[in-house]
C-alpha cells in the first residue's frame, strides 16, 4: 500500500514537472497570469454560489415553520448548535485559524509572502455556511474573500509564480470573491485596489479585470440576474439634500467609530479566554441568542431585514421589521427597536466570532449602515429637521457611508452599494456621505478594521512603496552572525590576535553567559594596539565602550532604519529578550538590500 502511494507521488511529480516545463516553454509569466486570473473568476464564483446556497438551504430548513406573530424560542437554541458544531468543525477537521479572513489575507501579504494555505479554499466556506445558517449574526463576504484568495495563492505556488505575481493573484482572488457574491466586477477591483494592493501599475489591473469579469458572468449563469438587493429610486436627488448628506455622512463616520471601537472590545474580552473554549461557548453563544430572540432581524446576515427598508415607504411596511418579536403589533416603538439593533448588531458579530463561529464584518458593516440611514432619515422627516428625504434612498447611502467608514475605503461603499443596487442615479450623494464618514472617522482610527491588528503588530503593508518595503524586509535577511567576540578579562595581547582575525571595526564584549556588555571599537585603540609593553598591562574592560543602541530580533525595520539615522553608526548589536547578543546590522548592507527591493517593487 505504501509502495503504491509513493509510487503515485512520483507519478504525479514527474506530470507536474513535465507541465511546468511545457509552459516555461511555450507560456510567458504575463499569459499565465491572465489564464489564472480566470480560473481563479471561476473557482471563486463556484465557491460563492455553495456558500450562498448552503447557507439558504440550511435557514430554509431550520426557520420555514416560524410564524411571524409572536416570538420563537428556537431563537435561541440554533446559533449555539451553530456555532458548537462550526468549533468542532474548526478544532478536529480543519486544525488552524480561519478566523478575520480579510486580515489573514492581509497578513500572508504582509509576512507570508503571500502564501495562503491549501485549505482555506475551501474551509471558511464550510465553517462560515454552519455558522450563519444556524443563525449566526456575521458576513459570508471576509470568508469568501479568504476563499478566493486561497485559490489565487495556491494556483500560483503551483505554477511556480514568483512572489510579486503572487501577490497579484491574491488581489486577483479577492477581486473575483467580491464580485462573485454580490454581482459587482468594479467593486470587486476597487476592493482590491484600496484595501489588499500596493502600487498596482496598469498592467496589473488586466488580470484583476479578468477574474472580476469572469466571477461575475458565472455568477449570473449560477444564480439568476436578480440583484442581491432590490431597490427603485424614491424620487431624483436634488442640491437642497446636500446639507442632510453631509451630516449623514458625519454619522456613518461616527458609527463606524462606534463598530471599530466596540468590535475591538468584545474580541479583547473573548481573546482573555482564549484558553477556554467551552466558556466562550457559553458566554458568546447566550449573549448572540439573547440578542437573536429580542431583535429577530439579527439572524444570520440580515439581507432580508435589509431588503425591507429598500422597498418600503410606510409605517405598515417598515413594521415588517418587528415580525417574529417581542415588538411585534407595536409600531410606534419602531425607531427605539431600529437604534437598539444599531447598537447590538456589532456585539451579536463579536459574540458569534468569540463564541467560536466563523463568519466577516463585512455585511455587519451594510446591516448597521442600512438601519443607520433608515433611522437618521426617519427622525430627520418626523422632527422636520429640514427638506424631505426618502427614507430608502438614504437606507442605501447609510450603506456606503459605514461600510465605507468602517473599511476605510471610500470607492468600495461608493461603487459596491450602486452596483448591487443598480442606483447609480443616487452617485453624487454616494460620494458625499461615503467621503464624510471616512473623513470623519480618520480622525480617530488611522487604520481600517482589518488593517488595524496588523499595524498594532507593524505587520502592515500601506500603500506608500517605502513603508512596504520596510515591512516586507526582515531582520533574518539583513543580520550578519559571523562575529568573533572577546570576554571583559582578555588581556590586550590577545585582543590584538583576535583584532588581526575579525573582519569588522569593532569587537563584541560578552560575558560567560553570552550577555552584551560593550564593544572595542579598533579605531579608539590604535595608540596602545602596537606598543607590546602594553599587553599585559591593559584588559578590555578598561578599553571597551557602551554600544550607541541596541536591537531588539522582534524590531521592526522602519525602526532599524530609525534608530540608524539619530544614533549616526554604521553598525548596531542584535540582541534577543535576554539581551544575548544574535548578531550586527551593517547600515550599508540594510540600506542596499532596502534600494534593491524598492525597485524590485516599483517595476512591473
Amino acid at each position: 500500500m505504501e509502495t503504491s502511494l509513493i509510487d503515485n507521488e512520483k507519478t504525479e511529480s514527474r506530470l507536474m514537472y513535465a507541465v511546468l516545463k511545457w509552459r516555461n516553454s511555450h507560456i510567458t509569466d504575463r499569459q499565465m497570469t491572465i489564464i489564472l486570473a480566470f480560473f481563479i473568476g471561476f473557482f471563486a464564483s463556484v465557491a460563492a454560489f455553495f456558500l450562498h446556497f448552503i447557507i439558504k438551504e440550511i435557514q430554509l430548513l431550520l426557520t420555514s415553520s416560524f410564524t411571524t406573530s409572536t416570538y420563537n424560542w428556537w431563537y435561541l437554541v440554533f446559533p449555539v448548535i451553530g456555532i458548537f458544531i462550526t468549533s468542532l468543525f474548526v478544532k478536529y477537521v480543519v486544525k488552524d485559524n480561519i478566523s478575520h479572513g480579510i486580515t489573514r489575507i492581509l497578513y500572508a501579504i504582509s509576512s507570508k509572502q503571500s502564501k495562503l494555505k491549501g485549505h482555506n479554499c475551501w474551509t471558511s466556506v464550510i465553517a462560515s455556511a454552519i455558522t450563519i445558517g444556524f443563525g449566526g449574526s456575521v458576513g459570508a463576504e471576509a470568508p469568501i474573500v479568504l476563499t478566493g484568495s486561497s485559490i489565487g495563492s495556491n494556483l500560483g505556488q503551483l505554477f511556480k509564480m514568483d512572489n510579486k505575481t503572487l501577490m497579484l493573484l491574491v488581489g486577483c482572488g479577492a477581486a473575483a470573491a467580491i464580485a462573485g457574491i454580490f454581482k459587482a466586477p468594479i467593486a470587486g477591483l476597487v476592493f482590491t485596489l484600496e484595501v489588499l494592493m500596493v502600487d498596482l501599475s496598469m498592467a496589473s489591473l488586466l488580470p484583476i479585470l479578468i477574474a472580476s469579469v469572469t466571477a461575475t458572468c458565472f455568477t449570473y449563469i449560477f444564480m439568476g440576474s436578480n440583484s442581491l438587493f432590490t431597490f427603485h429610486l424614491d424620487g431624483e436627488w436634488i442640491v437642497g439634500r446636500v446639507p442632510a448628506c453631509i451630516l449623514l455622512g458625519v454619522t456613518c463616520g461616527l458609527i463606524s467609530l462606534y463598530f471599530i471601537r466596540m468590535m475591538t472590545a468584545c474580541e479583547g474580552i473573548f481573546g482573555r479566554l482564549k484558553d477556554h473554549r467551552y466558556v466562550k461557548l457559553v458566554i458568546g453563544g447566550l449573549m448572540l441568542s439573547s440578542l437573536i430572540f429580542l431583535f429577530p432581524v439579527l439572524y444570520g446576515e440580515g439581507y432580508s431585514a435589509i431588503n425591507i427598508l429598500l422597498n418600503s415607504s410606510t409605517e405598515a411596511d417598515w413594521s415588517k421589521l418587528l415580525n417574529n418579536s417581542l415588538f411585534y403589533g407595536h409600531g410606534q416603538l419602531l425607531i427605539i427597536f431600529v437604534g437598539l439593533v444599531v447598537l447590538t448588531k456589532v456585539i451579536a458579530t463579536s459574540a458569534t466570532n468569540g463564541a467560536g463561529g466563523c463568519g466577516g464584518t463585512f455585511a455587519p458593516s451594510l446591516f448597521v449602515g442600512a438601519f443607520s440611514g433608515f433611522l437618521f432619515s426617519r427622525i430627520w422627516n418626523m422632527y422636520n429637521l429640514g427638506i424631505y428625504i426618502p427614507e430608502k434612498n438614504y437606507t442605501l447611502l447609510g450603506m456606503a457611508g459605514v461600510m465605507a467608514g468602517v473599511m476605510h475605503a471610500p470607492l468600495t461603499g461608493i461603487f459596491l452599494i450602486a452596483e448591487i443596487t443598480n442606483g447609480y442615479d443616487l452617485f453624487i450623494p454616494l460620494m458625499i456621505v461615503s467621503t464624510c464618514s471616512v473623513m470623519t472617522i480618520s480622525i480617530f482610527e488611522p487604520h481600517s478594521i482589518y488593517a488595524m491588528r496588523l499595524a498594532r503588530q507593524g505587520k502592515l503593508i500601506t500603500h506608500h512603496t517605502d513603508k512596504a518595503v520596510l515591512t516586507l524586509m526582515s531582520m533574518d535577511s539583513v543580520i550578519d552572525k559571523d562575529f568573533i567576540s572577546v570576554s571583559p578579562d582578555m588581556p590586550l595581547g590577545k585582543l590584538v590576535n583576535v583584532i588581526s582575525k575579525s573582519h569588522s571595526s569593532f569587537i563584541p564584549v560578552l560575558n560567560s553567559g553570552g550577555e552584551l556588555l560593550g564593544e572595542v571599537d579598533i579605531t579608539k585603540i590604535r595608540h596602545i594596539m602596537f606598543r607590546t609593553e602594553l599587553y599585559t598591562k591593559f584588559h578590555v574592560q578598561q578599553i571597551m565602550t557602551p554600544v550607541p543602541a541596541k536591537l531588539s530580533i522582534n524590531d521592526r525595520m522602519e525602526d532599524v532604519m530609525r534608530k540608524f539615522e539619530i544614533k549616526n553608526t554604521n553598525y548596531l548589536p542584535v540582541v534577543d529578550t535576554d539581551n544575548h547578543l544574535t548578531g550586527y546590522i551593517s547600515r550599508t548592507r540594510a540600506f542596499s538590500m532596502y534600494r534593491k527591493m524598492v525597485e524590485d517593487f516599483s517595476n512591473e
